[in-house]
Parts: C-alpha cells; sequence; structure tokens
C-alpha cells in the first residue's frame, strides 16, 4: 500500500512540475515578446509589463522556494539582452546542461561583480625606485582618494584620479599608515617612529612643510582617526604598534596652526615633543597590532593582533584609560584585518589560517558564520554595503566576493599582471562613491562594478560632448539624451544598451536645446538655439 502511495504521490508531484514548467515557459515567451516590442518601439501597456520584481514572485509561485534570488537574477539578465537566445529552465535553479554553459556562465560580464577586463591603472610619477602604496583612504565627503607610499611620498587624488596636491616626507623610517583629520583638515601619517601632520591645502613652499611629532616608545604599524563630529577643532588618532598597544593622542588646531602662524621658516619642516601632547595607552595584544579602526556605528574601536588569544578587541574609547575587561574575540593564530558591516551588523576578520569569519559584535565566544575557500592567508577584507558584499584578499593576490546575506561566494578572480615589484598589494578599499574596488602595490589598480550592480552614482559614459537635454519615456522605459553636437540617443533604461541615435536633425552644426515626449511616448520634439522645432518618432 505505501508503495502505490509513494507512485501516487510521485505521479502528482510530476504533473505539478509540468505544469510549472509550461507556466514558466509561457512567462519566458511573454517577456521575450514584451522586450521585443520595446526594442522595436512598440508601445507596451503599463499594467502588461513585467519586470524583475514581478517576475521573481511569479517563479517562486511556480516553483517555490527552492529558487535563489541570485540564479532568477541572473536568468532574467540573459533573458533582456537577448529574447531570441534559448533558455534552459534548469538555469533558473542555477544548474547547466553542460559545464561549457556553467563556465560561460561565471565568464560573461554580466555575472560577474567586478569586471576585471576593464581594469584601470595609476602609476604615481614622483615616487622612488622600488616604492610601494602601502596605504589608501577614500575621503567620501570631498571625494578625495590619499594614497601613502612605504618610502615617504604621499598623495591625493581628486575624483577623477588626476593628482590633486603631493608631498615627500624625508624621514628615514617608512611609512605605515595613513587617515584623514576631518575637524584640523589635514592628513596625518605614521612612520616606524614618527607621526606626520600635513596640511595638503597650503599654497606655494608651505605646500612642502608638515609636522613630525616623536619620538614614540615602540614602532608604529598602523593608524586611524576618530570621527567623532562634536567634536570641534580636535581629533583624536589611535595608533598600534609592534608592542601590542593602543594608543590614543589627541590634536588640537591650536597645536599646529598658531605655530605655524609665527614659524619665520614657511618650508622648515617643524619637530613637535610627543609628550606636550594629551595621549593614553593600553596593551591589549600580545602580539603587533596589524590593523586598528573606529566604528562610528557601534560607538567602539576594534584592534586585530596576531595573537591567537587576542585576536580581536572590540571596546569603547573609555576602556584605554583603565584596566577593566574588554571585549575580546579569539582566533586561532590571530587575525591579519577585520572589517564591519553596517546592515548585517557582523564583524568579518581574516588571518594565517586563511578563514573568513563572521562575528556578532556582541558574541564573543563563537562567530555566526566561516567563509571558506581561500588557500592562503587573509591580507585584506571590505565590505560593500549597498549590495551587501564582502570582499577579501590573499596573500596570493586573490580576491573573493562574497554575498554577506546568503554566505555565498559569488566571484574569484587573480590580479596576475606585475613583475617582481608588484608580488604583493598592501592596501584595499571600496570606493562607494564610484562603486570601485581599488587596491595599492606598486600601482594603484581599480576595478569597476559590472551594470547588474553598479552605483547610480557610476555614470556611464555616454556622449563625447556635454548632455543639454535629458528625458525619461515611461511607457517604454527608454531614456532620451541630447549632447551639444546635437547628437539623439535613446537608450534602454533596464539594459543601458543603445536603441538607436539621430545625427544633426536640425540640420549640421545648429545645437538643440530642448525637447519633450508627448502623452502616448510615440512622439518627441526638439527645439534648437536659432528657434526652429523638430519633430521625431
Amino acid at each position: 500500500m505505501a508503495t502505490k502511495k509513494e507512485k501516487r504521490l510521485n505521479i502528482s508531484r510530476q504533473i505539478k512540475f509540468k505544469s510549472a514548467l509550461n507556466g514558466f515557459e509561457k512567462l519566458v515567451e511573454h517577456i521575450a515578446a514584451q522586450k521585443k516590442d520595446e526594442r522595436a518601439g512598440l508601445f507596451v501597456r503599463k499594467e502588461d509589463v513585467i519586470d524583475y520584481d514581478k517576475f521573481y514572485a511569479a517563479v517562486q509561485e511556480l516553483f517555490g522556494p527552492e529558487v535563489k534570488n541570485q540564479d532568477v537574477k541572473c536568468f532574467y539578465r540573459k533573458l533582456c539582452n537577448n529574447p531570441d537566445a534559448p533558455m534552459d529552465w534548469c538555469e533558473i535553479f542555477g544548474y547547466f546542461s553542460s559545464e561549457e554553459d556553467a563556465l560561460a556562465s561565471q565568464l560573461d560580464e554580466e555575472n560577474l561583480i567586478f569586471l576585471v577586463s576593464r581594469k584601470q591603472r595609476v602609476v604615481i610619477s614622483g615616487s622612488r625606485r622600488r616604492d610601494v602604496i602601502k596605504c589608501i583612504v577614500k575621503i567620501p565627503q570631498l571625494d578625495l582618494l590619499i594614497a601613502a607610499s612605504q618610502k615617504g611620498l604621499i598623495t591625493v587624488f581628486n575624483s577623477q584620479m588626476r593628482v590633486h596636491t603631493s608631498t615627500n616626507v624625508t624621514d628615514t623610517s617608512w611609512i605605515t599608515g595613513c587617515d584623514y583629520l576631518a575637524q584640523l583638515k589635514r592628513i596625518v601619517a605614521t612612520t616606524e617612529r614618527t607621526i606626520i601632520v600635513w596640511d595638503y591645502k597650503a599654497q606655494g613652499n608651505s605646500q612642502e612643510s608638515y609636522f613630525v611629532i616623536k619620538p614614540m616608545d615602540h614602532c608604529l604599524l598602523c593608524v586611524c582617526v576618530v570621527s567623532l563630529p562634536d567634536h570641534l577643532c580636535r581629533d583624536d588618532i589611535l595608533l598600534g604598534d609592534d608592542g601590542g598597544f593602543v594608543n590614543k593622542f589627541t590634536v588640537n588646531s591650536d597645536d599646529f596652526g598658531l605655530k605655524q602662524a609665527k614659524s619665520k621658516k614657511k618650508s622648515q619642516n617643524q619637530i613637535l615633543d610627543s609628550k606636550n601632547f594629551k595621549s593614553v595607552k593600553r596593551k591589549l595584544h600580545n602580539d603587533w597590532v596589524m590593523k586598528i579602526r573606529y566604528i562610528s556605528a557601534l560607538n567602539c574601536f576594534g584592534s586585530c593582533s596576531l595573537d591567537s588569544v587576542h585576536s580581536l578587541v572590540l571596546e569603547s574609547l573609555k576602556r584605554l584609560e583603565d584596566n577593566l575587561p574588554v571585549r575580546e574575540f579569539s582566533m586561532p593564530r590571530g587575525a591579519n584585518t577585520f572589517c564591519y558591516c553596517v546592515k548585517a551588523n557582523v564583524i568579518v576578520t581574516g588571518g594565517e589560517d586563511k578563514v573568513l569569519r563572521l562575528w556578532h559584535p556582541n558574541i564573543s565566544t563563537k562567530p555566526v558564520g566561516k567563509l571558506v575557500g581561500h588557500m592562503f592567508s587573509i591580507t585584506e577584507i571590505v565590505t560593500n554595503e549597498k549590495d551587501q558584499l564582502v570582499i577579501s584578499l590573499s596573500s596570493a593576490k586573490v580576491f573573493r566576493v562574497w554575498d554577506i546575506q546568503t554566505l555565498s561566494l559569488l566571484q574569484v578572480f587573480h590580479d596576475s599582471q606585475g613583475g617582481p615589484g608588484d608580488m604583493q598589494i598592501y592596501s584595499m578599499i571600496y570606493d562607494a562613491n564610484h562603486g570601485m574596488l581599488i587596491t595599492g602595490s606598486s600601482v594603484i589598480d581599480m576595478y569597476p562594478l559590472t551594470r547588474m550592480i553598479q552605483d547610480t552614482k557610476q555614470i556611464p559614459h555616454t556622449h563625447e560632448r556635454e548632455i543639454n537635454v535629458m528625458l525619461y519615456n515611461k511607457y517604454f522605459h527608454q531614456v532620451l539624451t541630447i549632447c551639444s553636437e546635437s547628437i539623439i540617443k535613446v537608450w534602454e533604461l533596464e539594459t543601458g544598451l543603445q536603441i538607436y541615435q539621430i545625427l544633426d536633425p536640425h540640420g549640421f552644426n545648429v545645437e538643440l536645446t530642448s525637447a519633450a515626449i508627448d502623452e502616448s511616448g510615440f512622439l518627441f520634439a526638439t527645439g534648437a538655439y536659432n528657434g526652429k522645432e523638430g519633430e521625431a518618432l
């Protein structure tokens, strides 16, 4: 009896699945027809349009919650980009009919998070021979990027990655880190034995001058600035050293501004005694402090070390002034680096044991998740908060991109370029302003996000000249742009593909200054600087 029951159940399931497949095929045919009509410029009623949200809801209704958002999104993108291409229902579940199809899907640029083939490289002129970029810092509010080389070149780049200003630190010790003093509006850098404070906005000979704070008790390895907007004209600097100490230095505008005004020699670098600054320190680790960060969302700082017992410390700044117990996270062979994901509320750590661990900030006994895959020690970790991604880098220059919500691996790529001097990547950040992963070795490399999850601030280069007019056609989901060269272009909003263009609609060298789309979405009118009008379908 049980066998007959199972057979009936299996038959019922097969019938249900075949019905779901038929419904899925009709859904795909409907979207393919819709996309063809849109590309042909035909009218599609708004209520008939199936966008991704409707498509995902329909697929879940047909196949249940087993389908993953990532697989459905890849299928939908493929369908939108090429409605005539053959579609296999297996792909909706992440399966492919052959190994070649699977490989092709992985290599398809639409399925990649970072477009490695479009990598941009910046070589810093003026750096010394065999120099490397030791630290990169982004200043989001100013859209500036700071790069500090090991041998003393500090460079400030603007939003176009052109050199805004630079200075050479003539110190016998190597630079170990840098950051931005938001209140004092200066750049702080650390060498092995000194703290450098540089006014990057100074003009003339003063541009090359900076303040040197010394001596230091231990070799400084990392630095970060505490971002507290209520502290006017004052910044707190956190330092990690080779003795396992975390130091807090407080600097005021009076420490630099007034003394600089009294200085007769503008180009002379001034040495300040570290004992004249308010500072506290506490030994939190039994090994080198590898990374230190201030996490504003948690109102605390974090420091990590190669110490297997005191691998990560997460505490408020007050604990530096006393001997009360601190929150400690232990992991085998310690941690080289860590980062905090605000939306997911997890700390991600990585180190010599090649495992990424996810920790709840208030639970130090056990990680809430692990990500395994790196074959070499993990040296850097950054996050893309908008798309909930974690990017990890190993000492072998292998990048892995993870989905922090599903803990799934999305992309693996390797920096295979460069000679012996490029063997190590020393720094890595994610630039949310421009959707770029930026790394520093002997050069600066920038990996852009692909169109699939590209930040809206990353503007595609659509015209050679400035854009005079931009309109949205809500019926066809298209965007119309007109540049000062009088080139009209129409784009598909969903894919970013250009549908068609019109050159010099009012005649050669007649600049268009205005345009409007009628209520039906089928016609648009243009106006030129000479007062004449035009109309097009």
